[in-house]
């Protein structure tokens, strides 16, 4: 047990995020989010009985965001005529605002394939088992 480190990161995500450099990116999936086909060239960690939220929140704590990057957060777009709420991320703003001071303007939004694409270029993806819907959410690590 370590002093200071959520519960809910695990030895080898602390590994994991202590080797990502800066620009380095990190997804945090939701449970329809393919992980294992997306992260074939990626470090693919299981968090099945963890939401996105708790996870977002943990990893903020000891993960700093990129300062030179103008959207170090980035959602997955809703698919045009897709009538999906996005609840969960009112709550990821909230999250990111504790532990940024660009709060919600450092959020941005990638279109859903293209938001695949970068998965794939992902140095880790976290698949937890979040079920809301369009919960997908990539972080670019920053300097401390």
């Amino acid at each position: 047990m370590l002093k200071g480190i959520p519960k809910i990161l695990s030895p080898q995500l602390l590994k994991v995020l202590a080797e990502m450099g800066h620009s380095d990116r990190l997804v945090i999936a939701d449970g329809n989010f393919p992980a294992e086909s997306m992260g074939k060239d990626a470090i693919v960690i299981r968090m099945d009985g963890h939401g996105a939220c708790d996870v977002l929140d943990a990893i903020l704590q000891v993960f700093p965001l990129d300062t030179y990057v103008e959207k170090p957060v980035n959602l997955m777009q809703v698919m045009p005529g897709d009538t999906v709420e996005t609840p969960i991320w009112d709550e990821y703003a909230k999250i990111v605002a504790a532990y940024d001071d660009r709060g919600a303007d450092a959020i941005g939004n990638i279109e859903r394939f293209a938001f695949y694409e970068e998965a794939k270029k992902a140095y880790a993806i976290i698949a937890t088992g979040e079920s809301a819907l369009y919960a997908n959410v990539m972080l670019q690590k920053g300097v401390i």
